[in-house]
């Protein structure tokens, strides 16, 4: 082959792989606008997610047909909200928690205890006429048996209406030592005396009725990652108090007579000393592993809170995290990074991988991105 055509041979080679990777990148299409601290939840092939910074706004992405891209439903007709958490019993979608302004015009936002459901066969929402027991905002749910919705954490209802009250209701501009002694006061309480649920609560959509079936032996937290496989679910770090985040990974087995088991914790970054934890991580399961990605937290919280520091991340910024972890044979390990430190977005299991939409950015703007995360025996390969 002359250098003339040997250019061209190997032009039109660079020509096929580019076009074939501009097709993939087609084929998880990125969100209409950018969703940070809303819901997601999965029915078969058919993909939710919503709310939170997109307000109102609803989507659909059905993997069968990926080419169509994320279809909007009808809006949510409830107000809107952040850090709600929804599960699928058969067709309807059910939404609980959250918090946000009740009018327009409220002074303060408040957590919500309405509960609300969306027929995704008849594309409609509907409000129910039920309040949680406990306040669900940055809870955790699962359907473990098709017939009802059980959660994990949530913020004391309460205690926070308060804080939130007290923080809006004073200037911080005119009221500055005040404003901080609110702000101290608040972020200066131990774990526990933020009173978190640490029951594990249930709600039946057929009878309306809610229940508590289980305690639990660990710390209450929020903003877990869930990962759901039939009746086990599995918990992976949270915070279990504002700022402050817990490496712990732990497991529920629903129905079981001591359904609690601790798994190993999530080591370290290679870049860090300690692993300070996660909250609002992306998870799911891809070709038998356990992938736990992005999350966010406050670098040097955990070494304040040990000595003796109780408002842990004062002074420490947020920082939005890209490290992807794998659970293989019951051991965590460290694998490739995602593309940007990313928190707080929709993530599902699917026959391709796992599918991680949305979420918050380091400069704190919500991403439309799409990512496949996908284990490939060594490392987890990532498609947009």
């Amino acid at each position: 082959m002359n250098t003339r055509n040997h250019f061209l041979a190997t032009s039109l080679v660079l020509a096929l792989l580019s076009s074939t990777h501009a097709l993939a990148a087609q084929n998880w299409p990125d969100l209409p606008q950018g969703i940070k601290s809303g819901i997601s939840a999965q029915v078969g092939d058919k993909l939710f997610a919503g709310l939170g910074s997109s307000g109102s706004a609803f989507y659909m992405l059905d993997m069968t047909k990926p080419e169509l891209g994320w279809q909007q439903q009808n809006d949510f007709i409830g107000p809107a909200r952040n850090g709600a958490t929804a599960t699928a019993v058969g067709n309807k979608i059910y939404i609980f928690g959250g918090a946000g302004k009740e009018t327009t015009s409220a002074k303060s936002p408040i957590l919500f205890d309405s509960v609300y459901q969306f027929d995704i066969t008849k594309n409609q929402w509907s409000k129910v006429d039920s309040t949680s027991p406990v306040g669900l905002l940055g809870a955790s749910s699962y359907s473990p048996d098709g017939k009802q919705v059980v959660f994990f954490g949530g913020y004391n209802k309460p205690y926070f209406d308060q804080y939130l009250s007290d923080i809006s209701t004073t200037d911080k501009k005119t009221q500055p030592e005040k404003w901080q002694a609110i702000v101290d006061n608040y972020m200066g309480m131990a774990p526990r005396d933020y009173k978190w649920n640490d029951k594990v609560i249930s709600y039946f959509p057929d009878s309306n009725t809610w229940q508590t079936i289980d305690g639990s032996p660990y710390v209450p937290n929020c903003g877990s990652a869930l990962i759901a496989n039939q009746q086990t679910a599995t918990l992976i770090s949270g915070e279990i108090k504002p700022g402050l985040r817990t490496s712990e990974v732990k497991q529920y087995q629903f129905g079981a007579p001591q359904p609690w088991k601790s798994l190993y914790a999530l080591p370290a970054p290679g870049n860090q000393s300690t692993q300070e934890g996660v909250a609002g991580a992306y998870s799911g399961e891809s070709n038998g592993v356990m992938i736990v990605a992005g999350g966010a937290n406050f670098h040097g919280a955990k070494k304040a809170f040990e000595q003796g520091k109780l408002f842990a991340h004062n002074g420490f910024s947020k920082a939005f995290n890209p490290e992807v972890y794998v659970l293989k044979d019951d051991l965590w390990q460290q694998a490739n990074n995602l593309p940007e430190g990313i928190a707080y977005g929709a993530s599902f299991t699917t026959k391709a991988g796992v599918l991680i939409a949305g979420g918050e950015k380091s400069d704190r703007s919500a991403s439309k991105k799409v990512y496949l995360l996908s284990w490939n025996g060594n490392s987890v390969d990532i498609q947009d």
